[in-house]
């Protein structure tokens, strides 16, 4: 009887660690993809950033401007 209680209470032991492993690593994995989201999000705001201001430097649009700036 005192070998099976001891395998039991080993086995036991053994159980809450890697649940406790599991926890820690699951808790690690969703900071990872929570900070990775946020670093995509101010990528996309640059890249919009990046496309709004070579849409205003186009020739056309410049050009578009300065008439319309000296009709007036």
């Amino acid at each position: 009887m005192g070998e099976s209680s001891t395998i039991i209470v080993l086995l036991t032991i053994t159980v809450i660690i890697l649940s406790v492993v599991i926890v820690a690593l699951l808790a690690v994995v969703t900071l990872l993809l929570l900070r990775l989201n946020k670093i995509a999000k101010n990528i996309e705001s640059v890249s919009d950033n990046l496309a709004q201001a070579t849409e205003w430097l186009t020739p056309a649009k410049l050009i578009g401007t300065v008439v319309s700036v000296f009709k007036r």
